[in-house]
């Protein structure tokens, strides 16, 4: 079955297969020359004819046109001899099948009249009373032929097969390293949120500690300062949570779908109150009752991004404006500030980069910028109706 599906041209060392082929013909012609009707056993002329006759077979799978014209011409002339007619039949079986086998259907074809018409020509030519023999000898060219032109149209049946096996599983393929590549970006976004949250949260509330422990030691507002350690300690125990559920999630071999729970709207007050802590003037409206979960968790983290960048960026005691709403079928949010945005120059961060793509993988939108008026302006459009639920 191998040697069937395979396409001759492109098989091993098929010159050296087809030299032993061709020795091995040869010797069967000889073997049938001599023991099948003695009355016309070849004379010297014949043998060697007939014995040319195979040596083209070597580089049948190089050039099956060629060698099958050079074949049939020397066998031609070895019939035309009045030769034993039984002997070369191998050699004539093998050329004819590997023209059908490897070229077109119309050269096929043509190959097959041209035999069929020189066949007759010589059988008239050397026994005119033979129809029947010519009969049996167009017969056994058009099976001949018929023969490989199935066999060749059985590759390239195998070969479509195994071509479509080969595409499936490179898409497969593909489609596995493009969630790979998606898993890894998602938790990028999540941890670079989470630590940039956490620590502009820390950054400012130990900012506050330690002003108030330089500010006068002699009267040191001893509850202010306690205050300002618990909420440091209080950011710092929420952030190890998130930080805990995200590393799970990356060792949690059973999970369906690879994550835990997605953060959500109920989360949006918890994120204000962390921004009031650190400083931050805000006031939340929020006239949504309820979201899918991605979209819902890409308007956290959305928020969760805009508040961490009003506190880094805006200055001291920025007011802040969060508002999320539900129009025309969208949950529309905007989260604006007073201050006076990133400073000119410095580098450029991950935040903005990564509220775009939360947007864009539940298919939303989001602008962000200055203000005309001043300050900071982050807005944001995510479909209600989302198919994208699994890039949350």
């Amino acid at each position: 079955m191998a040697v069937i599906n395979r396409d001759p041209r492109t098989a091993p060392h098929g010159t050296r297969n087809d030299a032993i082929l061709a020795t091995v013909l040869a010797a069967v012609a000889v073997c049938l020359a001599l023991t099948t009707d003695p009355g016309r056993r070849p004379d010297t002329l014949g043998w060697t004819l007939l014995l040319a006759a195979h040596v083209p077979l070597v580089w049948r799978r190089r050039r099956p046109l060629l060698v099958a014209t050079a074949v049939l011409t020397l066998l031609a002339a070895y019939h035309a001899l009045d030769n034993n007619h039984t002997a070369p039949t191998p050699a004539t079986v093998v050329a004819l099948y590997t023209v059908a086998a490897t070229g077109t259907v119309r050269r096929t074809l043509c190959v097959g009249a041209t035999v069929l018409s020189a066949s007759v020509l010589v059988n008239l030519f050397s026994n005119p009373a033979g129809a029947v023999e010519v009969l049996r000898i167009s017969g056994w060219v058009i099976a001949v032929l018929f023969c490989g032109i199935d066999v060749r149209y059985y590759r390239r049946y195998v070969a479509a097969i195994v071509e479509r096996a080969e595409r499936a599983e490179r898409t497969r393929e593909e489609e596995a390293r493009r969630r790979v590549a998606e898993e890894r970006l998602r938790i990028a976004r999540d941890l670079h949120d989470l630590l940039a949250h956490s620590i502009t949260l820390i950054g400012v509330q130990t900012s506050v500690a330690a002003h108030v422990l330089a500010a006068d030691p002699e009267r040191l507002d001893r509850e202010t300062v306690a205050k300002a350690l618990d909420d440091i300690a209080e950011t710092c125990r929420t952030a190890r949570g998130e930080l805990r559920g995200t590393l799970e999630v990356l060792r949690e071999a059973d999970c369906p779908d690879g994550r835990g729970p997605l953060p959500g709207l109920d989360g949006v007050p918890d994120l204000v109150e962390a921004a009031r802590l650190a400083g931050a003037r805000v006031e939340p409206t929020v006239r949504v009752e309820q979201a899918p979960p991605a979209v819902g968790a890409a308007a956290y983290r959305i928020v969760q991004e805009a508040l961490t960048n009003a506190v880094r960026h805006a200055g001291p005691e920025p007011a802040v404006r969060v508002e999320l709403y539900e129009a025309d079928g969208a949950l529309r949010l905007t989260v604006t500030d007073d201050g006076t945005g990133p400073t000119p120059g410095t580098a450029p961060g991950f935040g903005l980069v990564g509220m775009r793509e939360r947007a864009r993988s539940v298919g939303g939108t989001l602008d962000a910028g200055p203000r005309d008026a001043g300050g900071f302006e982050v807005s944001a459009v995510l479909p209600l109706t989302t198919t994208g639920e699994e890039n949350g």
